[in-house]
């Protein structure tokens, strides 16, 4: 008996490179609009800038670069499947890629800290 794809370990892969994408995506507005605070407003961009020194948003920044990093690797293995020949295990590649997305956002949160 054949199991549905979405029980496939490489269907969670495929979701977290979809919706990290869509993340990031509707963050890079927001993320433009502060940045043009420092040319429009920069009383206001002083004021987000000691908010973003808050614990819960450091937190939410390793979720960022989390979100970022799942993203840039799922995009590498996807490349990697596309262009190289390919034998070995695909689920390696996918978990590789989500563990190294954690050490790397990690690292980010423990530097923020």
């Amino acid at each position: 008996m054949r199991r549905p794809a979405r029980s496939h370990p490489l269907w969670l892969a495929f979701v977290l490179h979809r919706l990290s994408g869509l993340a990031l995506a509707l963050f890079l507005p927001v993320h433009f609009w502060m940045l043009s605070l420092a040319l429009t407003d920069p009383v206001r961009l002083d004021a987000f800038l000691t908010f973003a020194e808050m614990p819960v948003v450091k937190i939410a920044e390793f979720g960022l670069v989390f979100l970022l990093a799942i993203h840039f690797f799922g995009g590498v293995r996807l490349l990697a499947l596309e262009w190289l020949p390919w034998s070995g295990p695909r689920k390696t590649a996918a978990a590789a890629a989500v563990a190294t997305s954690f050490l790397v956002s990690a690292m980010f949160l423990l530097r923020a800290i």
